[in-house]
């Protein structure tokens, strides 16, 4: 019966892989992305190692605790630091922070109304609200729009998108794990959250212009570059591709939110109502329609908000968010 079980399961997964890979195999081969054939990679490892028994069934959990108390806190110590502050940020910017309190209104006001609970409500608030803006992003910008746009990215993902994650998202999820914690029990897993932690220091580095030396930054570099392929084998660990499950319609909802609705409102403001022009605008709008951050599921599953969820949405969320960022490019360059 099991054994039967498995090869049901493995078919499936099979077939799963072969509907993205002509897609996948002509992205790679047109635009070069070593990142995006990484991604697709970890994932299926981690899909994988689900059917190996000599792996702990919760090892994910490991894999998650060492992004959340090594890898990300690299990130910031390694990066911040070196973020230039100009009135160019204020675009870029807008895309992660403005993203974010659209999703929480957005997924808030229906889940009340619906009666969902709290912790599907955080769940999409915070994969619906925060993008994979440097891993999926960074390539993809880089190859659409070159070395330029590429600037632009990393100030959406930096200042932007890394810290949101590292604030509101925390917040969010501290707010939503347990219903109505207090006050002071938020205030004290913000101040302990150790990326948040390296993220002041940074900050205050930033401010009064100092940096590592040599050594250090290339030891946060380097641990900050396993930020993608563990999480992404964590969320593997965890996707569980479920025709009959509950989470579909919710799925579908926060996808849609994600590679739509997001970037539409966002043409709209940037294009239409602020009449913004130029490179700058239209990276950041592309970079608001990016699949779920990846860091931003590894939080919300850390914090118990519906990890089966938090995993179909970046499982899910990247290989689907390719046609749509064709449509925006498209759309971008022909209206």
């Amino acid at each position: 019966m099991e054994t039967c079980h498995f090869l049901r399961n493995l078919s499936h997964y099979i077939l799963v892989s072969l509907f993205f890979l002509p897609f996948l195999c002509t992205i790679i081969f047109f635009f070069r992305m070593d990142n995006i054939l990484l991604v697709f990679l970890c994932l299926l490892m981690g899909l994988g190692m689900q059917r190996i028994a000599a792996f702990p069934k919760n090892g994910h959990l490991a894999l998650n605790q060492f992004v959340i108390y090594i890898a990300l806190p690299a990130l910031a110590l390694y990066y911040i630091p070196k973020v230039s502050i100009s009135t160019d940020l204020l675009y870029p910017l807008g895309i992660a922070w403005i993203g974010f309190m659209l999703s929480f209104v957005f997924f808030y006001s229906i889940g009340k109304k619906m009666g969902w609970p709290n912790r599907l409500i955080g769940c999409l608030v915070i994969t619906g609200g925060l993008g994979n803006t440097s891993f999926i992003g960074f390539p993809i910008i880089q190859a659409l729009y070159g070395e330029e746009g590429l600037k632009t990215a990393i100030i959406v993902d930096q200042p932007g998108t890394f810290v949101v994650m590292a604030t509101l998202g925390v917040i969010t999820a501290g707010i939503f794990a347990k219903g109505e914690p207090s006050r002071s029990e938020i205030i004290k897993k913000i101040l302990l959250f150790p990326p948040f932690i390296a993220f002041v220091i940074a900050c205050i580095m930033n401010v009064v212009q100092l940096d590592f030396n040599e050594h250090f930054q290339t030891v946060f570099q380097k641990l900050g570059a396993t930020v993608t392929p563990v999480a992404l084998v964590a969320v593997g660990l965890q996707l569980k591709i479920d025709k009959r499950s509950q989470h579909w319609k919710f799925l579908r909802l926060g996808l849609l939110f994600k590679l739509f609705i997001t970037p539409a409102i966002f043409l709209l403001l940037y294009k239409i109502i602020l009449g913004g022009k130029g490179m700058a605008v239209d990276v950041s709008i592309v970079e608001s329609g990016m699949a779920p951050m990846i860091t931003g599921a590894i939080l919300a599953s850390n914090y118990g908000l519906k990890p089966k969820l938090s995993s179909m949405m970046v499982g899910i969320g990247i290989p689907l968010s390719f046609i749509s960022l064709a449509f925006w490019y498209f759309i971008l360059n022909t209206f």
